[in-house]
């Protein structure tokens, strides 16, 4: 396997270009700083958001079908690169290589996506009241997107915000994670190729990439010249986010906490709802905001699903994540482990009966920090359950009555996704309706993790109420006019009134 240098090499990067003082960057497997980068301070942040922001008043003027062309572009450099950029993503994130790689196809897939948006940027006619008068809705692009990503998606959440965004007529300033700043040079460096391929239209500055901390991060949300500020990451980064927006009356898309559940009933098919869990509860090592944390068996099936689940968690094959068969990598840091380890000990005060949690030692890799996934049982859910832990814990507690399931299901901040195993129809359709699951995703046997781009992607309450990627979700990157023509040779007034002069 190659380093991260090669790899970059091998994808263009220019890393001479990046290279500094501030920020340290290295992979999670092995726990190791490989390269030094320079951050941008706030002078050069400024710059960069300056020279976006000419980028957008030539590109909101070039045809939304070509700016497509574009993105089809990149999505063919993707296609191209694809090995190696899974790779890198493996290697900084610490996701298995199929996860990595997987990630790689959600940017190709959204590229597809917004390729075909880039012909079907529809407004509405509307009928007006008025004689010889023509009402309609037009779409125009908003100006400088702002993008905040996060660790464990480095590389596919900048790619659902940019590729709408830029089919729109907008410029996009990227700040990534600076746990993952590699990938987004390899991006930024994949993207910059195909603008060069594309020609003149594509105007310097069209996408500006940001290596920082949170300073940085604040220093793009603050800017004026940005209307809207896409974020991923925690609660607390979205309250701050949120508050400085409001205070300037920009736009904010936020995709926050996640405190998945999947309940399972009586008439599940216990088969798939084990694969489901089990992917939805370690994949990423637990470290999806999609991921699976709270498990509502019926008391029914407990005794059928419970034990099999623990001996699957028991054989689970945590190592490399780039060494084939290996199921669960790494934690992105030691403050994930000393967190998990922290919500284990308070659920073990609580009287919880807890499977697994213990770090373990990958020969070479020994300053990785690898966890055997956690099983916590409890009688009832707690307050405990109510936050999110970013790692492999998942929470089980049984039920009786399917009300009492959908109402813990509902009953955490946190709103993004959700699940539930039935081949009851009745069940089914209570999960989904108004009075059942309040999350923004509400599945139906399949798990609450792996959500398609062509669907939009967010949640509720503490979620954010933001939406990425597929559906309407581009109405989000655009502002929208509403326009009435006058095409008669009088001037009636709405609603009959009568105003002679």
């Amino acid at each position: 396997m190659q380093t991260q240098e090669q790899l970059l090499e091998a994808l263009g990067v220019d890393l001479q270009r990046y290279c500094g003082e501030g920020l340290q960057a290295g992979s999670p497997i092995t726990g190791m700083y490989a390269l030094s980068l320079r951050a941008d301070n706030v002078t050069v942040i400024a710059e960069k958001i300056g020279m976006a922001d000419a980028a957008f008043r030539h590109w909101r003027n070039v045809p939304a079908p070509r700016r497509g062309e574009l993105i089809r572009l990149f999505g063919e450099g993707l296609r191209t690169h694809k090995q190696t950029l899974g790779e890198l993503v493996t290697l900084e994130a610490g996701k298995i290589l199929q996860e990595g790689l997987g990630e790689v196809q959600e940017m190709i897939d959204i590229c597809d996506f917004a390729l075909g948006l880039s012909r079907q940027l529809y407004g509405l006619t509307i009928a007006s009241e008025r004689p010889g008068h023509r009402m309609m809705e037009t779409w125009h692009p908003l100006g400088v997107v702002g993008v905040i990503s996060a660790f464990n998606f480095p590389v596919a959440v900048w790619a659902w915000n940019a590729a709408l965004a830029i089919v729109c007529g907008n410029s996009v300033v990227w700040k990534p994670s600076e746990k993952t700043p590699l990938t987004a040079i390899a991006v930024h460096t994949l993207f910059e190729q195909a603008c060069a391929q594309f020609g003149s239209d594509a105007p310097a500055g069209l996408a500006q990439l940001i290596i920082g901390g949170s300073a940085s991060g604040a220093a793009l949300v603050d800017d004026r010249r940005v209307p809207l500020i896409s974020a991923t990451g925690s609660t607390r980064m979205g309250r701050a986010v949120a508050q400085a927006c409001a205070h300037r009356f920009a736009r904010t898309i936020l995709e926050l906490g996640g405190n998945n559940a999947m309940i399972v009933t009586p008439s599940a098919d216990l088969d798939m709802a084990l694969r489901a869990i089990v992917f939805s509860a370690v994949g990423t090592a637990g470290q999806r905001c999609t991921s699976l944390r709270r498990l509502f068996v019926h008391e029914s099936v407990y005794e059928a699903l419970v034990p099999r689940l623990k001996h699957v968690y028991a054989t689970l094959p945590v190592a490399n994540p780039l060494e084939p068969g290996t199921l669960v990598g790494p934690l992105i840091d030691g403050a994930a482990y000393e967190t998990m380890q922290a919500v284990l000990q308070q659920a073990a005060s609580a009287d919880a009966m807890i499977t697994g949690g213990a770090r373990v030692t990958v020969a070479g890799c020994e300053q990785g920090y690898f966890v055997q996934p956690a099983l916590v049982e409890l009688a009832a859910q707690t307050q405990l359950m109510h936050q999110e832990t970013f790692a492999p814990l998942l929470y089980i507690v049984p039920y009786e009555k399917l009300a009492d399931a959908i109402a813990m299901n509902n009953a955490v901040p946190q709103g993004l996704s959700s699940s539930i195993f039935t081949t009851d129809l009745r069940e089914a359709e209570a999960f989904i309706a108004a009075s059942g699951s309040d999350c923004g995703i509400a599945n139906v046997n399949i798990g609450p993790s792996g959500a398609e781009i062509g669907g939009a992607f967010g949640g509720e309450k503490e979620t954010g109420g933001g939406r990425e990627s597929g559906s309407d979700a581009w109405k989000g990157y655009m502002r929208r006019a509403t326009n009435t023509v006058n095409y008669s040779d009088a001037l009636p007034l709405a609603q009959g009134i009568s105003f002679e002069v």
